[in-house]
């Protein structure tokens, strides 16, 4: 059928964007599809550790990154207020670097990077179903913008369209490796409270960490038990407050800069889902999701787009069997992420 894409990638940010992206370059036919406009923000603590920004490097959008002004970060230390651990990261790819820019930015970047491989791009695209025939996810049904709903049919689909994916509710996947939600973490941006690389903080039953950002600003996040989270959610600025005051000198930091955005916050189910069926992909938040407190969500989604992408590539291409390549992608993404 002519207007079959060779992939439809649902969902446009940091796992969707990239992964249609690195099957663009390949010279496969893709669509790639968000609800969102861009550049828009998203929930997110941004921080890309080094094998992250090893990706970025690959792919040749680093320097995009770098140009917007958001600062380096070569130091990581973690306070456990009777000592301290700092340092740099460990090598990947000769990177040691991090950086934490904004979801207005890196977004936009992976888009347009998207966009100028060749995928073709659809903002305000919203997706009101995935089309199944005979058990074989074949394509997808939504609606931009102006209304129109329209049916676009592809060799496979792929859900890069977050933890509640809508891809994932039609296909069903099996979910394994679940755990109750841990935390409840807030997080806003402050101006004059500048900081050395990244810093974590470490109390009982609390912890917060700092990190440099676009426009000379500071992210400052927070995070508390769940149990605790209707009591904390009651006075979320006082609480937040009272918090730093486990650690004085952040305390009269934080006092004495000024906070520059509302507080933002939630809490996440952790889980693991099989990645791939009959016609269909899932990828970052969508195929795996854990605790933020890594802050590997970001990296997490680039290596598994790489990994997916890979995979896509044997199987489209006649190389390898869709299976076998996408199940060597799951077995892949698990040994790589159960660690944590």
């Amino acid at each position: 059928m002519p207007n079959t894409y060779d992939a439809i990638i649902v969902g446009a940010r940091c796992a969707g964007a990239p992964t249609a992206m690195l099957l663009a370059r390949k010279g496969y036919r893709i669509l790639l599809v968000d609800r969102a406009t861009f550049p828009s923000d998203t929930l997110s603590t941004h921080l890309i550790h080094a094998p992250g920004v090893a990706a970025l490097e690959r792919w040749g959008v680093l320097d995009d990154v770098v140009a917007t002004g958001c600062p380096a970060v070569d130091r990581y230390s973690f306070d456990f207020g009777f000592f301290t651990i700092a340092g740099t990261a460990h090598p990947s790819d000769g990177n040691t670097t991090a950086y934490a820019p904004r979801r207005t930015v890196l977004d936009k970047i992976l888009v347009d990077a998207a966009a100028a491989a060749g995928a073709e791009v659809r903002e305000a695209f919203t997706v009101e179903d995935v089309v199944v025939e005979n058990g074989v996810v074949v394509g997808i049904r939504g609606h931009d913008a102006g209304g129109a709903s329209v049916v676009e049919r592809a060799r496979v689909v792929v859900g890069a369209d977050g933890r509640s994916s809508h891809v994932a509710k039609v296909v069903q996947p099996e979910q394994y490796n679940e755990k109750p939600t841990l935390q409840w973490s807030y997080y806003t941006y402050w101006s004059g409270l500048p900081t050395n690389g990244f810093e974590t903080y470490i109390r009982p039953d609390r912890g917060w960490a700092m990190l440099p950002t676009n426009d000379d600003l500071t992210l400052l996040v927070l995070g508390w038990p769940f149990a605790e989270s209707t009591a904390y959610k009651a006075d979320v600025e006082a609480n937040y407050l009272r918090t730093l005051d486990l650690a004085p000198d952040v305390a009269a930091r934080v006092r004495s800069a000024k906070r520059e955005d509302r507080f933002h916050g939630g809490s996440v189910p952790n889980f693991l889902r099989k990645p791939y069926g009959p016609g269909w992909g899932l990828i970052g938040d969508a195929g795996y999701n854990k605790d933020p407190i890594t802050a590997q969500g970001i990296s997490d989604a680039f290596r598994d787009a790489g990994l997916c992408a890979g995979a896509l590539d044997q199987a489209l291409s006649g190389a390898r069997p869709f299976e076998e390549a996408m199940a060597a992608y799951h077995h892949e993404r698990d040994r790589r992420s159960l660690p944590f």
